[in-house]
């Protein structure tokens, strides 16, 4: 299971920070990622990083803004969200998977960025 959190209200420039714990079996060897979804629009994955926390990848809106990380012993990730920006609004998921399908998935957890 993943819980989520760390959402709330920021302004245009400021920051937060995300996480997602995992409980209730390990998560070793994995990838985790965070998806965002904003009212209208589909569902983008915006962050994922492997196990060995040396591979990541970013979406190109969130590039230079946003760190992705994970604390294995704690089996948790976070995602630093800087320079956020009205358009960073939305609902965000964390996910986990081990071969090509997201078969875990987090609660979400609201970001409303005020400009």
């Amino acid at each position: 299971q993943l819980q989520a959190s760390g959402g709330g209200l920021a302004q245009a420039g400021g920051s937060l920070r995300l996480s997602c714990a995992a409980t209730g079996r390990t998560f070793s060897g994995s990838n985790m990622g965070w998806f965002r979804q904003a009212p209208g629009k589909e569902r983008e994955l915006v962050a994922s990083i492997w196990w060995s926390s040396t591979i990541t990848h970013y979406g190109d809106s969130v590039k230079g803004r946003f760190t992705i990380s994970r604390d294995n012993a704690k089996n948790t990730v976070y995602m630093q969200m800087d320079s956020l920006k009205p358009e960073d609004t939305a609902v965000y998921s964390c996910a986990a998977r081990f071969g090509h399908d997201w078969d875990y998935w987090g609660q979400g957890t609201q970001v409303t960025v005020s400009s």
